[in-house]
């Protein structure tokens, strides 16, 4: 109540004012007016095993009962101390005994909701540790609120049985993970996490950065991140470049499993960069030297060698060397007997014991032969290819033999009819072949002359090479005096 005396002037002044008075018009004695949900700040006045006393500016101090408090861990316990300040949650705002009842855990709690609903709305990235986990995915800890990362968000748990994924899910627990929140609701408690998505936004951060920094040509260390039917992806630091099937080697390749598998540490060489689309193209067989540059010094002409056939085709086989270094079986020297396709004689994978009859570095083709390795006399092929290819050698001619009889050949008869035809080249018939193959291509150019002798080689049903009938018909003269004698009288 305010007092005012009136003086002989007529004018007033104010009475000393009480001390009561004093004290209620002071805003700092105000006592706060509680409500529950209010979070705010208290000052620790004692703590006990079972509760802690906080002054929260009321009329009478805050309890917080022990289960109020159960978040904290035991160095958060230690460090309590009266005096210090801390983050309390009215849980009710006076009990029976005139105190307000506060949590920790809860101010805790929504002081992280308010936290993670920024976050999310920012599009950021938060670290949290796993805790536990669940048949669907991991449990993670965000400062008193749980939060889940469906397995299907985090990266390190790939596909596969029900038993492996736990096996996973149990190995994670204690790491911290990198997530970003793609689902929040406060009010039914709800927080999803995802690993995977905070992973790609930091290696597309990445990636942005490597793309401006790689250069066509270098050669990088990387790691086989997944395989797929058309090639690899590989990791070379922070974002995923492609090599394709073509590029993986140097040889054959009819899937990558056959020469990756994932985790597989890789030099990559930089074919080419695409900033505009963000894409990376890598070759991995680009890092080693190229096979057919070395074939001329490593390999020639006659030369024993095994070889896996690779592949088949009507008009022979092909066998691979050495990685890189594949030839062609033609049909004609796979055996003897006379067959129409390769695979009545050889298979995919077969291991063959091969002589080396042609070889072509600039066009990148080598001839091969079978038959004649076979024939080769045991002195010669155990001193090339050691005393194991005798073995190895009588092991294909019987496989060779009785898949012949499997296909109803009768290499015997085949022999016979051999010698039968070539009784029948007598020298007048090719003496005359000859002759006119000579004239008519005599002054004329390659082709022409090309056409002559496959005109003469038909004529005799000769047949060279890889169908070369020219060397037939050389062949077929060479050596028969009474021939060139004919082929003189006729020119």
């Amino acid at each position: 109540m305010e007092v005012s005396i009136i003086t002989e002037q007529g004018g007033a002044q104010d009475a000393p004012v009480s001390l009561m008075e004093k004290y209620l018009n002071d805003p700092s004695n105000d006592f706060r007016t509680l409500k529950f949900g209010d979070v705010m700040d208290g000052t620790i006045m004692r703590v006990d095993r079972d509760e802690i006393l906080v002054d929260i500016g009321s009329k009478s101090e805050g309890i917080v009962p022990a289960k109020e408090f159960s978040s904290l861990t035991s160095s958060e316990k230690q460090a309590l101390a009266i005096g210090e300040t801390v983050l309390i949650f009215v849980v009710q705002p006076e009990n029976q005994e005139g105190h307000a009842v506060v949590s920790i855990d809860r101010a805790r709690q929504e002081k992280s909701w308010r936290r993670l609903q920024e976050i999310y709305e920012e599009n950021g990235v938060i670290d949290a540790e796993v805790v536990n986990y669940n048949k669907g995915g991991l449990l993670v800890n965000l400062d008193g609120v749980r939060g889940f990362v469906p397995a299907s968000q985090v990266t390190e748990i790939r596909g596969g049985d029900e038993a492996g994924k736990q096996a996973e899910m149990a190995r994670m627990i204690g790491t911290h993970l990198p997530l970003k929140v793609i689902e929040i609701n406060r009010h039914r408690n709800r927080l999803i996490l995802s690993e995977r998505q905070a992973m790609q936004e930091k290696r597309d951060e990445m990636k942005e950065k490597l793309i401006e920094e790689l250069r066509e040509g270098e050669v990088r260390q990387g790691r086989v991140s997944s395989i797929c039917d058309f090639g690899a992806f590989v990791d070379i630091g922070g974002a995923d470049g492609l090599v394709h099937l073509s590029e993986l080697s140097w040889s054959r390749v009819r899937h990558p499993s056959e020469v990756l598998k994932i985790g597989q540490e890789v030099d990559v060489y930089v074919l080419g960069i695409n900033a505009q689309e963000k894409k990376i193209a890598l070759s991995i067989k680009r890092t080693q030297a190229e096979p057919w540059s070395q074939v001329a010094s490593d390999y020639e002409v006659g030369q024993l060698v095994r070889g896996t056939v690779t592949q088949l085709a009507n008009f022979g086989a092909f066998a691979r060397i050495v990685d890189g270094i594949e030839g062609l079986i033609h049909v004609s020297e796979l055996t003897d007997a006379r067959i129409t396709h390769p695979k009545q004689v050889v298979q995919e994978g077969e291991e063959l014991l091969l002589r080396i009859i042609r070889i072509d570095p600039e066009r990148r083709r080598m001839g091969l032969s079978l038959r004649r390795a076979l024939d080769t006399p045991d002195e010669e092929l155990a001193a090339a290819l050691g005393e194991e290819a005798l073995a190895e050698r009588d092991l294909i001619v019987t496989n060779i033999a009785a898949a012949l009889e499997a296909e109803g050949i009768d290499i015997n008869a085949v022999e016979e009819e051999e010698e039968k035809e070539e009784v029948e080249v007598a020298p007048e018939t090719l003496a005359s072949a000859v002759a006119s193959a000579a004239s008519s291509s005599s002054g004329r150019d390659e082709p022409a002359m090309a056409a002559a002798f496959a005109s003469a080689a038909a004529s005799l049903g000769l047949s060279g090479e890889d169908g070369d009938t020219e060397d037939a018909v050389v062949h077929a003269f060479e050596g028969r005096d009474e021939v060139r004698a004919q082929v003189a009288r006729r020119s």
